[in-house]
């Protein structure tokens, strides 16, 4: 008893951990999570790693395989969508009630510094993760930890949906700069044009992530992304 109380306060924060780890582009769509190396690398049981695996596939970041293992999901078109339709109404409503001297715009704007050191270098993975970071910060305007939870339950849906894609440049590149116009309008008070010009934005990324997901190669496992 004593052991199984244990797994059950242990697995949401392993399950955090995990979900972290899917943020910042460390998994990826398709791959096999090695239950060895996982619970050696977090210093935890495997019957508290397995748990943590079941929280997991219940938000379908993860999918168990019977006599395979556990995956990392792989996003559907209809769950991209839906992520974005949740994120305009989250995010953009966020930034419209936003206080311009709040906290979070500061972390808003060293993401961006850092994705912009970071696309200069041409390190996507980088970008990637200091436009979740941003992201996150926007939600953090909104001052709700149960808002902040279940975003980063999305974020996590979000980021493999990018790490499908085989050209990530295209999809990270032009997103620094807008970035840095959002903070611009928000630190100037102008919290309904940051908002306009956010829900613009979400509508522009949306359609990259579709339309590569409409050509994705299923012989290579991952999204084939053009240029026009």
């Amino acid at each position: 008893m004593a052991e199984q109380e244990t797994i059950s306060a242990l697995a949401p924060r392993l399950a955090e951990k995990i979900r972290d780890k899917l943020i910042a582009g460390e998994l990826k769509p398709g791959q096999r999570l090695s239950e060895a190396a996982l619970s050696a690398g977090l210093d935890v049981s495997r019957n508290s790693l397995r748990e943590a695996f079941r929280l997991l596939t219940m938000e379908n970041l993860l999918r168990h395989e019977p006599n395979r293992g556990v995956f990392v999901a792989t996003p559907s078109m209809a769950s991209i969508i839906d992520i974005y339709r949740v994120r305009r109404m989250i995010e953009c409503q966020a930034l419209a009630k936003a206080y311009p001297k709040h906290p979070a715009v500061a972390r808003m704007r060293s993401a961006v510094q850092r994705a912009t050191v970071a696309r200069d270098a041409k390190d996507w993975g980088t970008v990637g993760s200091e436009n979740m970071v941003f992201h996150a910060a926007i939600v953090d305007l909104a001052d709700s930890q149960r808002l902040n939870a279940f975003y980063a339950q999305i974020a996590a849906e979000l980021r493999l949906s990018f790490g499908l894609l085989a050209d990530p440049e295209l999809l990270h590149a032009p997103y620094v700069d807008l970035n840095a116009s959002i903070v611009e309008k928000l630190e100037a008070g102008s919290t309904a044009e940051a908002s306009a010009a956010l829900e613009a934005y979400l509508i522009q990324s949306e359609r990259t992530v579709l339309a590569a997901f409409s050509r994705i190669d299923k012989g290579k496992g991952y999204l084939e992304v053009t240029r026009s």
